[in-house]
């Protein structure tokens, strides 16, 4: 098995957009024929324009030509503080690899590149959302539950 690891451009948006779409089917456990073409049209929209201002960057897995793998990292700003001065943050999501391809080594790899480039970009602060499935690789990987943070929904 030979992984090759891309870095995603404008032109690879349709796979973006599907693996969202598998990502989301999956983390929420919703079937085919739940109806995600409201989703899908705005994560379109979301990838074209955050793609061309790199405020997102994601990496895409492939085996030969076959897609098995996906990971993205959001960049966005907030006030600067004690431990974060430049304010600068990122957020890893959509991380997924297909179940065939699972405990391979390709999510922590994925996770390499989005990290090093969380870090070459001058993020303070790396953060993510992990599922239960998620959970230990992100753990094993020296990411922490962060305490004090609240949402309202």
């Amino acid at each position: 098995m030979s992984i090759e690891y891309k870095w995603a451009t404008p032109d690879m948006i349709d796979l973006l957009v599907s693996t969202r779409i598998e990502v989301l089917r999956a983390a929420n456990l919703l079937s085919e024929n739940v109806d995600m073409s409201e989703v899908a049209a705005h994560s379109e929209a979301y990838y074209r324009d955050a793609l061309s201002d790199a405020t997102h960057t994601a990496i895409l897995a492939f085996d030969g030509d076959a897609l098995v793998g996906a990971g993205g990292v959001s960049y966005y700003r907030v006030m600067p503080t004690f431990h974060n001065p430049t304010g600068r943050c990122a957020y890893i999501m959509n991380m997924y690899v297909r179940p065939a391809y699972r405990r391979r080594g390709i999510a922590t790899a994925m996770l390499d590149l989005l990290v090093a480039d969380a870090r070459r970009r001058g993020a303070g602060r790396i953060g993510l959302e992990a599922t239960n499935m998620g959970r230990p690789l992100y753990e094993k990987y020296g990411f922490i539950r962060a305490e004090g943070e609240m949402e309202l929904p």
